[in-house]
């Protein structure tokens, strides 16, 4: 006796066959703006290899011949590209150390240790949120400029270590972590400061490194600050450099040139994403790579 056909048969296939268009679908959502998003990439990183002369008369011939290594020769040789290079790695390089040993002292006093006032002034930290850089401007430029420290590393690095985010993160990364593990190390006599160097700091470098791309990043790329602080040339940062030679396009080399040295500024970002691009990704979902 055959036994009667379950009409859940039908639906669960037409179910799955529906899921499986609408991953389809999805999918190629996703690749279609991905492509639209590359496409600027693409066209500046073709312009960069094309000879000013050329691009003159044309702009619209990509991955046609002829080619050249010469914008890049001329930026590695003769411009004051490097200078502004040199500049940034050491702005970002030293906001994002120092930044990191604020935020994780701050971020471990909030979490673990008790003082008064303490809750107040956590939320008065996290008030700096709020906070718009741009009206931070003024004050900071007058305060600079009584200090004569404009065009100094120092008055391009110091603005940006009081990090709001910075110390919230590290915060409730630290308050994740068991109390257990450090009252064991705390019964053994350790002191406050060598549990926190010893045994949490090293727990937190999930945290660490996903702060530390961040404030790379945003370092590497600020362009409204070092505007006002720096007015020589040689303290350019490369945002500031690039706007100047792109904002005077008279004196400019040509297009190319141009396109070979908005290439040259974000190849380090793009190095940076190649070995940290699980922490970015992490960081990006709101979730913390353990």
């Amino acid at each position: 006796m055959q036994s009667a056909s379950n009409p859940a048969g039908p639906e669960r296939s037409r179910g799955s066959l529906a899921g499986r268009l609408g991953e389809r679908v999805m999918l190629g959502a996703v690749v279609l703006l991905a492509l639209v998003w590359i496409a600027p990439l693409v066209w500046v990183f073709a312009l960069s290899f094309k000879p000013n002369a050329f691009l003159q008369q044309h702009t619209d011939v990509l991955f046609s011949p002829p080619f050249t290594l010469q914008n890049y020769a001329s930026i590695i040789g003769t411009s004051a590209v490097g200078g502004w290079l040199v500049n940034s790695a050491i702005v970002a390089l030293g906001q994002t150390l120092l930044t990191l040993v604020i935020a994780s002292l701050a971020g471990y006093g909030f979490a673990r240790t008790t003082f008064p006032g303490k809750r107040w002034l956590y939320v008065v930290c996290l008030a700096g949120l709020a906070v718009p850089e741009q009206a931070l401007v003024i004050p900071l430029h007058s305060l600079f400029a009584s200090l004569d420290w404009h065009n100094t590393y120092g008055a391009l690095i110091m603005p940006r270590l009081a990090s709001p985010f910075g110390v919230y993160l590290m915060t409730q990364y630290f308050k994740a972590v068991p109390v257990e593990i450090e009252e064991a190390a705390l019964l053994d006599n350790a002191s406050r400061f060598k549990v926190f160097w010893r045994i949490v700091l090293p727990l937190s470098i999930p945290a660490q490194a996903t702060l530390a791309i961040f404030t790379f990043l945003s370092a590497w790329n600020d362009y409204l600050w070092p505007l006002v602080s720096a007015s020589k040339p040689e303290m350019y940062t490369l945002t500031i450099g690039l706007a100047s030679t792109q904002g005077n396009f008279a004196q400019s080399e040509g297009i190319g040139y141009l396109m070979a040295q908005a290439v040259f500024a974000g190849l380090p970002i793009f190095v940076l994403y190649l070995f940290f691009q699980k922490y970015i990704v992490a960081a990006v979902a709101g979730t913390t790579v353990r």
